[in-house]
Parts: structure tokens; C-alpha cells; sequence
């Protein structure tokens, strides 16, 4: 079986030792630039091949000396559009590219924001450099931020990339800090907010700590500074999960809503009118919650060299605080 121009073979010659074992499982450990899932598609689809016949259950039980061609169709070209939206790069190499995302960005199209997202200016910008994941020619998300939080994302340009990022923010391996500005004064002044978080039963457009179903989360906390006699405080918070909405959630759910949070904020505008007036301007102004990505580290998933970057706090969140001084 031969390959046609554009796609990629590779045959898999089974071992004593993998004598056995599922096909899928073996195929993805002597083809790591492939994610088990890709393979796994490949397979169903009829382009895995064992002396000529194709070979459609990816849980077949491989046997020593077996040879198994495997082809790769050409990367198939994304339907979303490329738009070009000025991006802040942070880092980008062939594998991956770190940006800090401005407020206001959706991440990904969906029902009611069908395009001028994050992955339309990603495939303008990427363009070849974006060489498939799962067989489409699209970054690859493995981590999003809500549309009114800025800050740092990583993102993948290959399969590998992407498979590497999604093991190490499933191992919880990933450092994620963010900083926001929350009414009051949480005490204790650093600790760990817990509860299992999944849709509210009240509002299906929120997610709430649950007693009953949800999933874990953890988030730690500390207060970095107070300001106007502990009216408002500004927390760094680090993700141990990474749930929806989860910082949002546990701090409104804490007695500490995010200011400007529009979905969790609770008793804003009375709390508001103890602020100076500058600073209630700036708030008014604000139009999202007060919650930027600030601290963002992993190992390359191809080097596996460490990366570690910092982003300063975005202009009208500093500004806000600049008048709470």
C-alpha cells in the first residue's frame, strides 16, 4: 500500500514483548508523534493495514512479527476562517506559541460568537505552521480563559504538542497563576478553597460549588495587598483543577466576588459607592471581571526544557488599582 502524494506511511513491525497487547496501544507507542486517538480514527477508518487487509478494530490483540502499515491522509484543511486579529506573542516556536489574551477575546467559535475569535487569528497567523491535530489543520486548545479574563494561554501547533500540553495539565504538572482584585478581605489571608463544581441547577448559564455531583476543585489563594481599610483586596490565586469559571466561583462562593464580575458578582454597585470616585469610574469602566493570568509554566512538550513567563497586569486593571491607593 503505498502512499499518495501529501500522505504519510509508516509500517510497525510487533514485538515479542508486544505480543498481545491492543493494537491502538501499540501502535501509539512506536508512532509518538501520533496521539492514541488520532490512531485510533486511523484505525476504524481503514487505514491501517496487516498484509494488505485492512485492519478496523483498534482493540485487536496484535501477535509477534506481525507488520502493520499505517497511512496518514493528507492534513485536511480547517472550515473555520482566517482572520487576522493582532495577536500579543509572548513565546512561539515550531511546536507551540504562548500569548497573552486581551479581555473581550473568545477563545473558540461557538453559538454566538461564530468567528473574530482566538483560533480564527491563530490559523491567519499560524497558517502552514499548523501542521494538523486530529487530522484538521487547527491550533490545538488545551487550556481556555473565559472571555472577559486576560492573559497567558499556551497553545499547540502540532499533534505532539498537543498530546505533551494535554498529559501535563491532566497530571496537573502545568503552573497557573492569576491575580485578581476582590471585594473585602479574605481570612485567612492565604489558604485553599475547595468544592465540586459543576452547572447550577438554579441558572444553566453558571456554575456553582455543589454538595451533590460536580467535579473537584481546589483553588489556592493570598492576599497580596489591601486597599481602602480591606474594602478591596488583590489575591493571587493558584489552579490545582481546572474547572469553568473556577476562581469566579470559589471566591464568589468565599464571600469574595470578583470586581466587574458580571455572572458572580455580588452586591457590587452598593460596595462600589464607598470608593473614591475615580476609582468607581475605573470599575464602571472595567466591563469584565478583574481577573488576569499572570504566571504561566510548563516543560516544552518536544524539548522538554522548562518555560516559565510572567505577564504584567493589563492596563484598566492597573488603573483601577492605581486609584484604590
Amino acid at each position: 500500500m503505498a502512499a499518495k502524494t501529501g500522505q504519510e506511511r509508516y509500517e510497525v513491525c510487533v514485538g515479542n514483548e508486544q505480543a498481545g497487547r491492543r493494537l491502538d496501544r501499540v501502535l501509539a507507542e512506536m508512532l509518538p508523534q501520533l496521539s492514541r486517538s488520532r490512531l485510533k480514527a486511523l484505525i476504524e477508518a481503514g487505514h491501517v493495514r496487516l498484509g494488505g487487509a485492512a485492519v478496523t478494530a483498534a482493540a485487536t490483540k496484535v501477535q509477534a512479527g506481525q507488520s502493520f502499515a499505517i497511512i496518514v491522509p493528507e492534513t485536511a484543511e480547517t472550515p473555520l476562517l482566517a482572520q487576522s486579529i493582532p495577536l500579543d506573542i509572548v513565546y512561539e516556536d515550531a511546536a507551540l506559541i504562548v500569548l497573552n489574551k486581551p479581555a473581550g477575546l473568545v477563545v473558540h467559535p461557538a453559538a454566538g460568537n461564530p468567528d473574530r475569535t482566538l483560533v480564527n487569528a491563530l490559523i491567519a497567523h499560524c497558517g502552514a505552521g499548523l501542521t494538523g491535530i486530529g487530522g484538521e489543520r487547527r491550533p490545538g486548545i488545551v487550556h481556555r480563559l473565559d472571555k472577559g479574563t486576560s492573559g497567558l494561554m499556551v497553545v499547540a501547533k502540532t499533534e505532539a504538542a498537543h498530546r505533551g500540553l494535554v498529559e501535563q495539565f491532566a497530571a496537573r504538572s502545568v503552573e497557573r497563576r492569576y491575580h485578581g482584585l476582590v471585594w473585602g478581605r479574605p481570612l485567612p489571608s492565604r489558604g485553599t478553597l475547595t468544592g465540586n463544581i459543576g452547572r447550577s441547577p438554579r441558572n444553566r448559564k453558571k456554575m456553582a460549588v455543589l454538595k451533590r455531583g460536580g467535579r473537584p476543585a481546589e483553588t489556592g489563594y493570598q492576599v497580596l495587598k489591601s486597599y481602602r481599610d480591606g474594602a478591596v483586596s488583590l489575591v493571587e490565586c493558584r489552579l490545582k483543577t481546572g474547572r469553568t469559571h473556577q476562581i469566579r466561583v470559589h471566591m464568589a462562593e468565599a464571600g469574595h466576588s470578583l470586581l466587574g464580575d458580571p455572572l458572580y458578582g455580588r452586591g457590587g454597585p452598593k460596595r462600589a459607592r464607598g470608593l473614591p470616585e475615580d476609582a468607581q469610574r475605573a470599575l464602571s469602566g472595567l466591563g469584565r471581571q478583574a481577573l488576569h493570568a499572570k504566571t504561566l509554566g510548563f516543560h516544552h512538550p518536544v524539548t522538554k526544557g522548562v518555560l516559565q513567563f510572567d505577564s504584567k497586569l493589563p492596563t484598566d486593571m492597573c488603573d483601577l488599582t492605581g486609584f484604590l491607593e
